[in-house]
C-alpha cells in the first residue's frame, strides 16, 4: 500500500510534445532567374494538420525570397529579424544573412528557435542555420526540410543534364520529392524573381552600341 501511495504521489513525467514536421523547400537559380518552391503540408505527430501552408515569403520590396523549414512561429520571428537586417544593410543579401546568423547563434532567445532558412535573389542563394552557418550552395541550388535531399538530387540532375529553365526544374524536382517523402504533398507554392535587365548603350546614331 505504501509503495502504491508513493507511486501515486510521484510527479508525472513531462509529456513529449509531438514535433510539427514539414516540409520540402527548394531554390533553383538559372539564367538570371531564381525560383523558390515549397509544399503545403504540415504534420503533427502521425497526422496531417494542414495541406496548404505558405512557407515562402517575399521580403525587402519583393526583391528577396525566403523559405523556411521547421517551427512556423520561429520562422516568422526569423523572417522579421532578417527583413530588419535587409533594411539596415540596404538590401545587401550576403551581409544581412551573415548578420542574422551571428544574432541567431549568440542571442539567448534566438538560439532556441528551430528552423532552417533559404534566402535568395537572382544573383545569390544562402542557407542559414541557428548554428551560425551561412552556406552559399554550389550550382545555385539549395533545399531544406524532410524532402530536401530528394528535391536537391533531382534538381542537380536536371541542371547538369538539361537546358530546362529554373521554373521547370523546380516543378519536376518537387514532384519527385512529393512522391518519395511522406511529409511532402503536391500543393506547391512557387515564387520567382528575375534579374533586372541591363541597360543597352546607344550610340550617337541611335543604334545600340
Amino acid at each position: 500500500m505504501k509503495k502504491s501511495l508513493q507511486a501515486q504521489l510521484a510527479p508525472e513525467k513531462p509529456r513529449k510534445i509531438s514535433k510539427i514536421r514539414s516540409t520540402t523547400v527548394l531554390c533553383v537559380r538559372r539564367d538570371g532567374k531564381v525560383v523558390m518552391a515549397a509544399d503545403g503540408q504540415v504534420t503533427l505527430g502521425e497526422g496531417v494538420i494542414k495541406h496548404n501552408a505558405r512557407k515562402i515569403r517575399r521580403l525587402y520590396q519583393d526583391k528577396i525570397l525566403a523559405g523556411f523549414a521547421g517551427s512556423t512561429a520561429d520562422a516568422f520571428s526569423l523572417f522579421s529579424r532578417f527583413e530588419a537586417k535587409l533594411e539596415q544593410y540596404h538590401g545587401n543579401l550576403g551581409r544581412a544573412a551573415v548578420e542574422l546568423a551571428k544574432d541567431w547563434r549568440t542571442d539567448k532567445i534566438l538560439r532556441n528557435l528551430e528552423a532552417l532558412l533559404i534566402v535568395a535573389d537572382p544573383g545569390q542563394t544562402f542557407l542559414i542555420s541557428g548554428a551560425g552557418d551561412v552556406i552559399e550552395p554550389d550550382e545555385g541550388i539549395a533545399a531544406i526540410g524532410s524532402g530536401g535531399s530528394y528535391a536537391l538530387s533531382a534538381a542537380r540532375a536536371l541542371m547538369n543534364n538539361t537546358e530546362l529553365p529554373a521554373r521547370t526544374i523546380a516543378e519536376e524536382s518537387m514532384k519527385i520529392a512529393g512522391q518519395i517523402c511522406i511529409f511532402t504533398n503536391d500543393r506547391i507554392t512557387y515564387e520567382e524573381l528575375a534579374a533586372a535587365p541591363q541597360p543597352v548603350a546607344v550610340g550617337q546614331d541611335g543604334a545600340p552600341g
